[in-house]
């Protein structure tokens, strides 16, 4: 016998919990943030806006379903079931968070604070979580479908591997230059070529509306930057430099089916992130080969 769906919901600690947390009462958080000129009631209205949408999520799954809570801070030590249908209820940051730790369970996103966040991923409110869970579970069944947008992956040459839904950084913890040797695999052939630089950024069409489009921008690249669905990458060298040793000839493209970026390290030692999240990143000291490409898990978002 199947289990009956099971409603993960995954939320964030609020500002406001951050700061009675750190400053034990209410008028002490209001004393703390009134010193660095923010309005501690419009941080508690934010607090209370999430926990009202929780409550009123929580209270739209059917009743013959089962339900569990995650913090993104317990994300890495949760475990997601294949009959789970999976409800982020609070802002775009934290679907990325949460999408590297799925392996194909539909997704629902919930604004907790319409107007505050783009909404690109928490695209609805909610007052339509009772509409769309039935929804997410059918797509869980496989009778329905969901939107799948691409992911990154980096994997290195000992077998370790990070999963993205935006963007993977690969470059320098600090400030300190980056050195590697650069090639792209797959269906071109070019020299790899050695550069000195403050890292480079492999990103999807999600992270597209992000840090890999401000890169974009910031060089008026004539790259056609690919869509949330789209299986390309694109990829940029963030101030790559010229020098007897390091060459600048390759340091933007897309990378299609079967292409792969890759990086041989040349420094003492450089990290690889994604989705900004520093803390979950892969250490990578010299000599060691990272490989960035796209992943076969998708992120499946629904509605």
């Amino acid at each position: 016998m199947s289990l009956a769906p099971r409603a993960v919901l995954v939320h964030r600690t609020t500002e406001y919990e951050e700061l009675l947390a750190r400053h034990g009462t209410h008028g002490q958080a209001a004393f703390f943030a009134a010193g660095r000129g923010l309005d501690i009631r419009e941080v508690r209205e934010r607090h209370e806006r999430t926990r009202r949408a929780l409550a009123e999520v929580a209270g739209a799954v059917p009743l013959s379903w089962r339900q569990a809570r995650v913090e993104r801070a317990d994300l890495d030590r949760f475990l997601f079931g294949p009959e789970d249908v999976v409800v982020v209820v609070g802002q775009d940051g934290l679907v990325a968070n949460a999408a590297k730790y799925l392996t194909g369970q539909p997704v629902v996103g919930i604004d907790t604070d319409p107007g505050r966040n783009p909404g690109v991923l928490v695209r609805h409110r909610p007052v339509d979580a009772g509409r769309l869970l039935p929804a997410a579970a059918t797509t869980a069944a496989g009778r329905t479908a969901a939107e799948e947008l691409t992911m990154v992956e980096a994997v290195t040459d000992d077998a370790q591997r990070l999963l993205a839904l935006n963007e993977i950084y690969v470059g320098p913890p600090g400030h300190q230059t980056a050195r590697y040797t650069l090639a792209v695999e797959g269906g071109r052939s070019a020299a790899p070529e050695p550069q000195a630089s403050s890292g480079v950024l492999v990103g999807t069409g999600t992270g597209a509306t992000g840090w890999l489009r401000s890169l974009w921008q910031q060089r008026a690249s004539p790259l056609r930057l690919p869509a949330a669905t789209d299986p390309r990458l694109a990829w940029f060298v963030r101030e790559a430099w010229p020098s007897p040793t390091t060459g600048t000839a390759c340091v933007e493209g897309l990378l299609g089916p079967g292409e792969a970026l890759c990086l041989t390290v040349a420094s003492d030692r450089l990290v690889a992130f994604g989705d900004g999240m520093e803390s979950d990143a892969l250490e990578l000291p010299w000599g060691r080969a990272v490989r960035v490409g796209r992943s076969e898990t998708v992120l499946r978002l629904v509605g």
